[in-house]
């Protein structure tokens, strides 16, 4: 096993002791130093991006599942250096720069140290930024497995599906957009007037204000029928969808509420080929590695909204909350 590297025994941390309050239920504390148990890592994060999912644990909206404990540190999707390691860990060593999704349950990434699991730790490339890696773990892993549930494929034997992405401004929907050009799909594309450009860039057909009567219909442009959709907002019902789609279209709802999973279970049990699949994701190593390796090749851009340093946290946290970000939110773990 590598020599770990001189750690100080508590390290600087913002958590929450009780659900609800916001930004404002935000407190600076000073905590111990996580230690590597087995097949785990210890890291000095250098960087972190928060979800929506980190604000709406807080909120409640997960409860009883989540969060398991209190107080508790948000935030999983890190970058940063091991600097320690437990017993049975491989494919990582101290000094690796590193990108990391930490445990849900456990949380830990609005901190100096955190522990990591080996199997969702991957090396990062110099090329890749700690900012850019930090973005990638829900968003970008989400936005890949959504497509691959429509039957994208990324190794050029796909077929040329049409997608809509809603919400294509937004953390997981600037990178939906862009992983479906390299997919070599059709990409229809909803956002706001002032992120139309932004969006054409990375790749979308067609882009829509979605506060335009034409962005509220969600219908192409060029009357092109949808293979799938990666609907990345809320608000919008199945019989919305049901027309827009081809005979077999399948709608992936990311941020799926108890109807619609009554409306997939019922598409499941009469064999509707138009489908409304919700999708929750399932981290893996494999992914990760895709999309860090993407990145380092330029294929794939992190578009950064915001920066924070950690005593900032709270302000990260409100602008998250206030949902007009494009694209990332960053906090940066001063050295």
């Amino acid at each position: 096993m590598a020599t770990p590297t001189t750690t100080p025994a508590t390290m600087r941390a913002v958590q929450y002791d009780a659900c609800g309050g916001g930004a404002a239920g935000l407190k600076h504390v000073e905590v111990p130093v996580p230690s590597a148990k087995k097949n785990e890592v210890l890291l000095k994060l250098q960087a972190a991006t928060i979800n929506p999912v980190d604000w709406k644990i807080q909120k409640g909206d997960l409860r009883p599942l989540l969060p398991r404990r209190l107080p508790f540190i948000p935030v999983t999707d890190v970058a940063g250096v091991v600097v320690d390691v437990g017993p049975g860990v491989k494919g990582v060593t101290v000094g690796d720069q590193v990108v990391a999704m930490l445990n849900s349950f456990n949380g830990g990434g609005l901190a100096e140290y955190a522990v990591a699991s080996a199997n969702l730790t991957v090396k990062r490339p110099a090329e890749v930024s700690a900012a850019e890696g930090a973005g990638l773990p829900i968003a970008a892993g989400t936005a890949l497995q959504a497509l691959r549930s429509i039957g994208a494929k990324f190794d050029g034997t796909g077929k040329p599906l049409n997608v809509l992405v809603t919400a294509a401004s937004g953390g997981v929907g600037l990178y939906a957009v862009q992983l479906a050009k390299l997919a070599n799909l059709h990409v229809t594309a909803t956002c706001g007037a002032r992120n139309m450009d932004l969006v054409k860039s990375l790749g979308a057909d067609e882009v829509m204000d979605y506060r335009t009567p034409e962005g509220a219909s969600l219908q192409s442009p060029s009357g092109r029928k949808y293979d799938g959709v990666v609907h990345c907002t809320v608000g919008v019902s199945w019989s919305f969808f049901q027309p827009l789609l081809s005979d077999a279209g399948r709608v992936i709802d990311i941020t799926p509420n108890l109807s619609a999973i009554l409306t997939s279970a019922l598409h499941r049990v009469t064999f509707s080929k138009k489908r409304l699949v919700p999708l929750l994701l399932s981290p893996n190593k494999a992914d990760l590695e895709f999309l860090v390796g993407l990145l380092k090749e330029g294929k794939l851009k992190t578009v950064i909204d915001s920066k924070f340093p950690l005593s900032d946290a709270g302000k990260a946290w409100q602008s998250s909350i206030d949902g007009h970000a494009t694209g990332k939110i960053v906090v940066e773990m001063e050295s």
